[in-house]
């Protein structure tokens, strides 16, 4: 099978998979700096899955709206785009796609640096790191990355050196349901699909802005999920981008994503 195919599933039946596992995972009682467990240095990364991952992805900038961030991915010249899903050691890596909202929340954060600069952020569900990479770039104070499959945040590593940056703290917990932390923006792209965790981030989401005024910013290529959901009409349109050809074919047949600013008038006033 073709990776091909395997990210047919991705797309498909194996997100349910992942939700499953969003929804099952749940967050510590608090969420501060000093309580992340993180990584700080490439030194923490275990030898062989640095090996593996060096080996078996591709280090790539083109092809995706943010061509000034360098990112290891799964390419057709990598083994895993021919060999059969099961043969990859690890979860799945949804980390090693450069998914459509991300795309575009990143490129926002490129072409307005005033929306990070000074300010504390939080990327949920990161998978490769190119939003938290892209706040970095664009002069954020504090950024946080959060993805449950610890691959993840091993890659998210090797992404910030490809991109001659500090890695920034990376969390490996599943958030959703903790206290709401006390974030000036939280980003979050391609979360939307599936039903129930859609309903826990909407919640989440609400408690974050009602508690701490947070700014929460979606990123999203219009999947039936994400545009059928009570949340879509809390959401201010921000910017919509072209995707690139080859992001398009990747995508089976989306054609754009677009920024969403979440904007709910009654945050949680039964919570």
């Amino acid at each position: 099978m073709a990776f091909h195919g395997w990210k047919w599933l991705l797309l498909l039946g194996r997100q349910n998979t992942l939700a499953k596992v969003w929804r099952s995972r749940r967050g510590s009682p608090s969420l501060c700096w000093k309580r992340c467990c993180h990584w700080s240095t490439g030194k923490s990364l275990d030898p062989e899955v640095r090996a593996f991952l060096e080996e078996n992805t591709e280090v790539t900038n083109s092809g995706h709206l943010t061509p000034e961030i360098r990112l290891r991915l799964l390419t057709p010249r990598c083994r895993f785009w021919r060999e059969k899903p099961d043969l990859w050691p690890y979860g799945d890596p949804f980390w090693a796609i450069y998914w459509p909202g991300g795309q575009a929340l990143s490129r926002y954060i490129l072409d307005n640096p005033h929306v990070v600069k000074g300010r504390s952020v939080l990327d949920l569900g990161s998978g490769c790191g190119a939003t938290a990479i892209a706040a970095v770039m664009s002069g954020a104070s504090q950024v946080l990355a959060n993805d449950i499959d610890p691959i993840a945040g091993m890659a998210m590593i090797l992404n910030c050196e490809l991109n001659h940056l500090n890695p920034f703290p990376i969390t490996i917990k599943n958030i959703i349901n903790s206290e709401a932390g006390n974030w000036d923006l939280i980003v979050l792209g391609d979360m939307f699909y599936d039903e129930q965790l859609a309903d826990g981030l909407h919640h989440w989401l609400q408690k974050c802005i009602r508690i701490h005024q947070t700014e929460v910013l979606i990123g999203d290529p219009g999947r039936h999920q994400f545009l059928s959901h009570s949340i879509r009409s809390q959401l201010h349109k921000v910017i919509e981008y072209s995707l690139p050809e080859h992001t398009r074919q990747e995508n089976y047949g989306l054609t754009s994503s677009i920024v969403w600013s979440y904007q709910p008038s009654n945050s949680l006033d039964n919570s």
